[in-house]
């Protein structure tokens, strides 16, 4: 199979890339050249192909390429422009488009854990025009038998390579550094919101089953995740017994912290509503199975910056 990810060298196409080029699929990389490839184990015979993402569908670049490389599947992890990449796909008659989304796009959870359907309106711009042009994408999909359209959802990404999810919502090393000396953390009183951090590689899994399995997951939204989520308070614990010391939790009212304490929308989120995806749906249909528990994936993450970021070395 002869497959393209765009967005290729990040956090997800570190396992994803490997995962495809193992199983001797013919695998390119589209990446903007702003990161680095690494990977975690030699690859055989993967091609890089440095394109902008938003110019080269606009100018007609990206669209060329397609009609060179004959892609059987197109993987789109960025999920910017899905809209104009599966016009891309039917015009060059690709058989498959997986995109990422974000567990996010739900909206406010009403159900946990979060089934794939609207909850809230989603309360970030970004994400709700994304998840409104990937719901209208599957639909003309399915009405004109164009490419097959699969969604994977992921909730808090985690992992080696990548900064994870810190007491303040954010991806700080600084904070992670306050976490290892025992400095107290601040969160929203009663501290029991479900927070899924998901190893990178588990999602990338996600993907390879969706890809392999086209006839089962095209025109399927999938959530993934771990096998279960953790309270706030018992994340902040977690911190404290990767670095091996005590994290005191300091607590304020939840209107408190959402406006004195975590004013950011997209950090206090991850304190005030649960993240904790319903992962039955591809399970059941593609036989996935989370190989990390949300403890594992965070010591992962942390071990990574332990050896992989200057700033960051004992």
């Amino acid at each position: 199979m002869k497959v393209l990810v765009i967005g290729g060298t990040g956090h997800i196409g570190r396992f994803l890339v490997p995962m495809l080029d193992a199983e001797g699929h013919d695998v390119v990389c589209l990446t903007s050249g702003r990161s680095a490839a690494k990977f975690d184990r030699p690859l055989n015979k993967v091609q890089f192909v440095t394109m902008k993402y938003s110019e080269s569908i606009q100018d007609g670049t990206f669209g060329k390429m397609l009609d060179e490389k004959r892609f059987d599947t197109v993987i789109d992890v960025l999920q910017e422009q899905t809209p104009a990449v599966y016009l891309a796909c039917k015009k060059k008659e690709v058989g498959h488009l997986v995109v990422c989304g974000s567990l996010w796009m739900f909206g406010r959870p009403k159900i946990v854990p979060t089934p794939e359907i609207p909850q809230t309106e989603c309360p970030f711009p970004g994400y709700l025009k994304r998840f409104s042009q990937m719901q209208d994408t599957i639909a003309l999909s399915r009405r004109e038998g164009g490419p097959a359209v699969t969604a994977i959802m992921p909730p808090n990404i985690c992992g080696p390579g990548k900064v994870p999810i810190d007491g303040m919502g954010g991806r700080s090393v600084e904070v992670h550094l306050s976490h290892r000396r025992g400095e107290p953390v601040i969160l929203p009183f009663p501290g029991t919101n479900l927070i899924g951090p998901c190893d990178a590689e588990d999602i990338a899994r996600a993907f390879y089953l969706a890809v392999m399995q086209r006839e089962k997951s095209g025109g399927e939204i999938f959530n993934v995740g771990s096998a279960y989520a953790l309270t706030a308070e018992r994340f902040i614990q977690t911190l404290a017994q990767i670095y091996k010391t005590t994290i005191p939790i300091q607590w304020v009212s939840p209107e408190r912290y959402m406006t004195e304490i975590s004013p950011d929308l997209g950090d206090h989120f991850h304190f005030l509503e649960h993240m904790c995806p319903d992962i039955s749906k591809i399970r059941l249909l593609l036989g996935y199975g989370p190989r990390y528990t949300p403890q594992e994936t965070l010591e992962r993450a942390i071990r990574w910056m332990e050896k992989e970021m200057p700033e960051f070395a004992k």
